[in-house]
């Protein structure tokens, strides 16, 4: 079984404030330290990282992106699927307050011009089975998902970030929904408890299974045979930039090696609790050694 993960990949600016800018503010930060990052780079990194085959593909800057490509590299993932493009790779300017928390400005970049080819190139490696892994920072996302659906491949969807677009792609294909709480209120269309956001979108996506993350409360499984609560670790945050994308790549791997879902979440929530306590996306993910000795 293969791991592919198709997704963005982005250059942060991570800009330290006291508190978050409000509209028509000037404020000063007290630091500025560039990162790689991106949702799909994070959650290769993360896949690696504890110990899975990761595959990652998607679209760089030719003359900005050899940072990302390295980090990826240096990390034990394989990049031969990442194509190089003739303009500016993506990038994030990323406010972090005094409390650890983050806000998030996107520029797509080259993670914007993913295209039909490319897909239909990419998967052709791979086959019936294996993982692929989504989220929703690239382009041409629907033709991905319903290709890889009708290859068998067994995909999962983090809907980040959450827009009008993922309501309307073939979601019948995803086998692993990993979602927050703000995440599966949009998905359901509507308010209710974070408690039932699994048992409602089991039974909008019958068959698939829900990996509902909850912060500093834990998380929440849910498929058809079983609901599995798992509590957090109590940590100091310093920066949460990267930690959902680091338990999913911590459960992905796991479910990969054939680990029951409880040791899955175990091992990601595990993982997430030491990425809080770091700076910075992909350079705050720890390997499987320092999850296994936390």
């Amino acid at each position: 079984m293969k791991i592919l993960s198709f997704g963005s990949l982005n250059l942060d600016k991570v800009y330290s404030v006291e508190h978050f800018v409000r509209a028509g503010e000037t404020l000063s930060s007290s630091k500025l330290e560039e990162f790689c990052g991106g949702k799909g780079l994070n959650q290769s990194v993360a896949i690696a990282r504890a110990g899975g085959n990761v595959y990652h593909a998607g679209c760089v800057g030719a003359a900005d992106g050899g940072m990302l490509l390295d980090m990826l590299r240096s990390s034990g993932v394989d990049i031969h699927l990442v194509q190089q493009l003739p303009c500016p790779s993506g990038h994030a300017i990323i406010q972090v307050n005094a409390d650890g928390q983050n806000c998030i400005l996107l520029f797509g970049g080259a993670n914007q011009q993913v295209s039909e080819d490319q897909i239909d190139a990419t998967l052709a490696a791979f086959d019936a089975g294996d993982i692929l892994v989504l989220q929703n920072e690239i382009s041409n996302l629907a033709y991905l998902m319903e290709a890889a659906g009708k290859k068998g491949m067994t995909i999962v969807l983090n809907p980040s970030p959450m827009t009008e677009n993922i309501l309307s792609m073939p979601l019948q294909y995803v086998s692993y929904f990993l979602l927050n709480e703000v995440e599966a209120r949009d998905l359901c269309g509507e308010e209710a408890a974070d408690e039932e956001y699994p048992d409602k979108l089991l039974a909008r996506f019958p068959g698939s299974r829900i990996v509902l993350t909850l912060g500093d409360r834990g998380c929440i499984y849910r498929d058809a045979q079983q609901q599995i609560s798992y509590p957090a670790h109590k940590v100091q945050a310093v920066d949460t930039t990267a930690a959902g994308d680091t338990f999913t790549g911590f459960f992905v791997a796991a479910i990969a090696a054939g680990l029951d879902v409880h040791t899955a979440l175990e091992q990601a929530t595990k993982a997430a609790a030491i990425s809080v306590g770091r700076k910075g996306a992909a350079p705050s993910i720890p390997t499987r050694d320092e999850m296994l000795a936390f």
